[in-house]
């Protein structure tokens, strides 16, 4: 599978007809070296391949983040709140915002 890799990265650049007649050799490659694949079609990049560890490690947020947000919504006492509290909360939220907005608008 003659494949070039991108400068300066673990990505391996394939074109959409190669990647779409090697699809499961390049899955095999992905789940066995973790490696990532950009799709190009006509030399522009338009997808990439990649394992869903890697996904989610590049989609998930930080721990960190999660931990500030735990503490704060400790603080404030929204970590006890039902999914059906919050609902309600997020519906009043934004009837006060259309109101609000409206409001603004009457007043222009």
């Amino acid at each position: 599978m003659p494949l070039r890799k991108k400068a300066g990265s673990l990505a391996i650049v394939v074109s959409a007809l190669r990647a779409r007649s090697q699809f499961g050799r390049i899955l095999d490659r992905v789940e066995r070296e973790r490696r990532s694949f950009v799709v190009e079609k006509r030399g522009s990049p338009k997808a990439i391949i990649l394992s869903v560890a890697d996904y989610v490690r590049l989609a998930a947020p930080e721990p960190e983040i999660l931990r500030v947000l735990g503490e704060e919504s400790r603080r404030h006492g929204t970590d006890r709140l039902t999914a059906r509290q919050i609902d309600a909360l997020i519906r009043k939220t934004r009837r006060e915002k259309r109101a609000k907005h409206a409001g603004a608008e009457a007043g222009s």
